[in-house]
């Protein structure tokens, strides 16, 4: 057949690659989207103001969308762990498995209670519970993040384990280290500050669209200016937390920094900062590269001198993919210091007073409205290509992690996927986008309770009223 010469291997982690950047998408947005409604609501609640509760109203149709785009292929996702990564499955199952498990009963059921009143109760519960519920989804889903992130972690990190007489990874008594591993802390923490930067830039962006198109929307005017103070403020603590990440990775695992700054020499003098270059696994090197002598040093072991090994130090049989980690890199610290420029350039306009006359902000922040969802495919990338040629860090490799598939089965599969995200995702997508060309409605309207009736008896509330004027 036409497929039987492709390796089985890279089709599994090409399709499992091609599902979870779609996926992730959803989550990164919902993440921070959650949160910002219940700001919102909250606002609403403390102010009662109508420009929050009309905000509110606007992004709860897209949150919507996007929450649902997200399970949908999320469960996508979870079901190939058997189909096409099932050895996997069986030796990191019980440890795997009771993680995942925890995510659905406490993050999952938890969203899913309260996300049906929090769509279609807020003309029918109290406010307060109202905004009970729009927490509690909120913070179902940094706990879903939380739980997803400890499994990933620890196959990044993996600690607390033993191996059984079957070989298989389970818990060597308490649960503790597994899941607060080495790594969990800093990936938590930037991939949550990554959620809400990725909400700000889309907000900013339409925010920022409907700017040049009028300026006399209060809602346009308010989501716009609490998307620019997201934007100024957490970006700064982003690069911080990137940088601690950074450190924390150069501790664990070691190969993988050094593919993400093109080191394949060691450097005992202090390494250089490789800015821009073409590395190559095959020779051993980044060619015609742009390097800062000492720089690499300096961010990564905060001394220009100090030492650091090269890839050259690890049998070549471990090295990552280097071009892909080393360029994926570039392209999430590009997006994490435009994301700190436009941040920069919004307190200038908000100091000068021109926060929304200023047509060049806008357009710069239209331009940057995607980059958090590119920033965070890029560090997810980063992540895992770089954690390879292994499953589980040091324990498990990939070539020994996949099901016995046939190379045809798994790339007609492939293509199956690809064909219909496409077209699911894409349509998906396309309604979102047009939910987002309409702007939020101009007057300052609050939601109205819905008359309640019983024994068939219409309330007075909702009979015409006499006319007191004439009289």
């Amino acid at each position: 057949m036409m497929f039987d010469h492709l390796d089985p291997v890279i089709l599994a982690r090409a399709q499992f690659a091609f599902t979870v950047s779609f996926h992730f998408i959803f989550p990164s947005f919902s993440i921070g989207l959650a949160s910002y409604l219940a700001v919102l609501e909250g606002l609403w609640l403390k102010t009662g103001s109508g420009v929050y509760a009309n905000l509110y109203r606007y992004w709860m149709k897209i949150f919507a969308v996007v929450f649902g785009m997200g399970v949908v292929s999320g469960i996508v996702m979870s079901y190939q762990f058997g189909t096409n990564w099932s050895v996997f499955s069986d030796k990191a199952g019980p440890v795997i498995g009771p993680l995942m498990a925890y995510e659905v009963l406490t993050a999952f059921f938890l969203e899913a209670g309260f996300l049906g009143v929090m769509l279609f109760g807020i003309s029918k519960v109290g406010k307060g519970l109202h905004f009970f519920a729009t927490c509690m989804v909120a913070l179902g889903t940094l706990i879903s993040a939380t739980w997803i992130l400890a499994a990933n972690s620890w196959m990044q990190t993996p600690v607390g384990f033993a191996i059984n007489e079957r070989g298989q990874f389970v818990p060597a008594g308490s649960w503790l280290p597994i899941v607060f591993n080495p790594s969990f802390p800093y990936r938590l923490v930037h991939t949550v500050i990554a959620s809400y930067l990725t909400t700000a830039l889309a907000v900013g962006g339409v925010g920022a669209w409907h700017l040049l198109r009028g300026r006399d929307n209060p809602g346009v005017r308010k989501m716009f200016s609490m998307a620019m103070w997201m934007a100024a403020l957490v970006a700064p603590v982003q690069i911080l937390a990137g940088d601690t990440q950074g450190l924390n990775t150069l501790e664990h695992q070691p190969a993988k920094v050094l593919a993400m700054e093109g080191d394949y020499d060691p450097s005992p003098e202090g390494a250089p900062l490789i800015l821009f270059g073409l590395p190559s696994n095959e020779e051993g090197r980044v060619k015609a590269k742009i390097e800062l002598p000492h720089l690499g040093s300096l961010i990564l072991k905060h001394d220009p001198y100090a030492p650091l090994p090269g890839l050259k130090d690890f049998p070549r049989d471990q090295w990552p993919p280097v071009p892909i980690v080393f360029w994926s890199f570039r392209i999430m610290v590009a997006l994490g210091f435009a994301m700190l420029g436009l941040g920069l350039f919004s307190l200038v306009a908000r100091w000068r007073r021109k926060l929304y006359d200023w047509p060049w902000l806008h357009r710069a922040a239209v331009a940057m409205g995607p980059a958090g969802f590119v920033a965070v495919i890029a560090g997810w990338v980063t992540t895992e290509v770089g954690r390879q040629p292994w499953t589980v860090y040091g324990q498990l490799h990939t070539a020994e992690s996949h099901s016995p598939l046939a190379a045809p089965a798994i790339a007609t599969s492939l293509l199956a996927f690809v064909l219909v995200y496409f077209l699911v995702f894409g349509a998906g997508v396309y309604y979102i986008l047009r939910l987002m060309a309409h702007a939020p409605e101009r007057g300052e309207r609050e939601p109205r309770p819905t008359p309640r009736r019983a024994a068939g008896i219409t309330p007075a509330a909702a009979l015409p009223q006499p006319d007191l004027q004439r009289r």
